[in-house]
């Protein structure tokens, strides 16, 4: 509790820095008295004690970021960070803050998305758009520590406090103190809007669904691409690739498989209308062509040594990712190697039959697939991935083990047990599925949602379901116009064409959309709904070509090879986005 003649002081220094605000400079503000006087109360943030004691602030001025020579911008801001525990937990969570000079402020909070297992470390993502950004320890050390690093205290046993904090717990804490923190920083007076935006990718996509699901009110925009969201599906999902090939008896060489997936790009490439090197419809792709055709065409690659990594879901290198020799390969591709592309589009299903999760758009890169070189015997083995192998072993079967040591006597059931296990044990924490966003949509919130069509990390499909239990759930008894028209007021989603995981794909150069946070923000302050999102080709023959993409579901299809395409109703490509899971007797959002 703070004493009175502290409090008495606090409150005489806001009203000093709110009557001068136009001539506040960052020495003025970047103090820790300052900072100390601005944290909230104990009691007002409920579960959470400050410790003023353990506040710093010091100015930076003039710090170099953004690239190099020309392309080097400066920040000037105050750095702070704060402390507190839980009531009565004893525990300790420190969170860094960045603080614009009084005049760079917009009125805005800014929240950073991590990757991987982590979260961001670094709380200078707003400065760019005039606000205050946050990076939290969530109590485990996440400035230096991954989640997937401290989840088990050790065999079987799982550290819930880390498991919720990096969830979604730790990320909206921040922003609940920032915001007061904020108001109390610069002085402001209490009706005074403090907007806040959320950013992400890959697991910053998830993070930022669980901002909106959990903490919904303290947001006026967010920004999701590609959430790994569905954890347990997602994470083993990255282990059936390695089982069909055991299923089916075949490792094919990398080669092979590029082959089929550079092969499929040519044969769809046209079917959206304009040939470009992009397939803009995967759905139509997966409609209308049959892989079998590639079956005897030849292909070659060079020898070369490479480095396996865990893709997006890990920051450190796992263990047993080394880096190895890959042969020259020259053959044809076979009818086992286009079996097991096949099997892997079509998706993971039980030995009944059902279906437990969606797979990556035809067309998409199969890296899950990579098979390993044994100079031993001179053949292709099972690679397993770690993404998928760590998560069996230590969030599933609760062993502190990087990866599994084999494939032995498992079978696809034993993927959907894997998910099961996931999906009920972690369902409150990682699912990051909740479909209901009244909340959120309550409270003004706008949410841009975006995907690559060929990512081949987290399919597409997984955020177009989501945004159909969005739709399904809050808008039931409504007619399908009316739903679409409701739900693009402030929730809208975007396929965005060829790309890959959270960013341009090297084998199909389509767009990719570079302003996001400049259209989330003229919508939120100004209220200028987007209807289409732009993005700019960044390489090949249409390089620098700016495209408005269609908000789904409606679908891109070009006139006859123009610079233009129209926003089509295809009912025959909607339904082939569309997935029930009956493998779990769960609803599976």
């Amino acid at each position: 509790m703070r004493q009175p003649l502290f409090a008495a002081a606090a409150a005489l220094a806001i009203t000093a820095i709110a009557t001068n605000s136009t001539s506040t400079s960052l020495a003025d503000v970047c103090t820790v008295s300052n900072v100390q006087a601005a944290l909230p109360a104990n009691g007002t943030l409920l579960g959470i004690d400050l410790i003023p004691s353990a506040v710093t602030a010091s100015a930076l001025y003039n710090v170099s970021s953004g690239g190099t020579g020309a392309s080097t911008t400066t920040t000037t801001y105050c750095n702070v960070t704060i402390t507190y525990t839980h009531t009565g937990k004893g525990d300790t969570v420190v969170v860094k803050y960045a603080f614009p000079q009084p005049s760079d402020f917009e009125n805005r909070f800014y929240v950073a998305g991590g990757g991987g297992f982590s979260l961001s470390s670094d709380a200078t993502g707003g400065l760019t758009y005039g606000a205050v950004g946050g990076a939290t320890s969530a109590g485990y050390d996440a400035f230096d520590y991954s989640y997937d690093e401290v989840v088990l205290y050790g065999n079987g046993s799982i550290n819930w406090d880390a498991t919720y904090m990096f969830g979604y717990q730790a990320l909206g804490e921040m922003t609940q103190v920032g915001k007061v923190l904020t108001a109390g920083f610069y002085g402001l007076s209490s009706d005074t809007k403090i907007y806040t935006y959320y950013e992400g990718c890959s697991d910053g996509g998830r993070e930022g669904m669980s901002q909106v699901q959990r903490w919904g009110e303290e947001y006026d925009g967010a920004i999701t691409g590609a959430p790994a969201f569905r954890f347990a599906q997602q994470q083993v999902h990255h282990v059936f690739s390695s089982m069909v090939e055991q299923t089916l008896d075949y490792y094919p060489p990398p080669c092979e498989l590029d082959k089929i997936v550079n092969a499929t790009i040519a044969a769809c490439d046209p079917l959206d209308g304009r040939t470009d090197g992009v397939i803009s419809r995967t759905d139509l792709c997966m409609l209308n062509f049959n892989l079998s055709s590639i079956i005897g065409e030849s292909y070659y690659c060079a020898a070369e040594n490479s480095t396996s990594l865990g893709f997006g879901f890990s920051k450190r290198q796992a263990e047993g990712s080394t880096t190895s020799y890959t042969p020259a390969q020259n053959g044809t591709v076979t009818a086992e190697g286009v079996a097991v592309a096949q099997a892997i589009y079509d998706g993971l299903h039980n030995s009944d039959g059902d279906r437990a999760y969606l797979s990556w758009q035809i067309g998409s890169e199969l890296g899950d697939a990579a098979t390993e070189y044994s100079s031993t015997t001179g053949t292709w083995e099972l690679e397993i991935p770690s993404t998928g192998g760590e998560y069996v072993t230590k969030f599933v079967q609760l062993l502190d083990l990087d990866n599994l040591s084999n494939l032995d006597n498992v079978t696809y059931d034993t993927l959907v047990e894997w998910m099961n296990i996931g999906f009920v044990r972690y369902y409150d924490s990682l699912q990051t599925t909740l479909p209901d966003l009244t909340p959120f949509q309550a409270s003004g919130g706008k949410l841009l949602h975006y995907h690559g069509e060929s990512d081949p990390s987290i399919p597409a499909a997984s955020s177009v379901h989501y945004w159909q239990s969005v739709r399904s759930v809050m808008y039931p008894n409504a007619t399908a116009e009316e739903s679409l028209e409701a739900l693009s007021d402030w929730y809208q989603f975007y396929l965005i064409p060829g790309a890959a995981h959270c960013g341009t794909n090297s084998l199909q150069p389509g767009p990719y959309p570079e302003d996001n946070m400049a259209i989330m923000i003229d919508w939120v302050e100004n209220g200028v709904k987007p209807s289409r999102l732009n993005a700019t080709v960044s390489s090949g023959t249409y390089e620098g070509e700016t495209q408005m993409l269609c908000q789904w579901p409606t679908r891109p299809l070009w006139q006859s090879n123009s610079t233009t395409f129209d926003c089509v109703n295809d009912t025959a490509s909607i339904d082939s986005w569309t997935y029930t899971f009956p493998a779990f007797k769960v609803p599976v959002y």
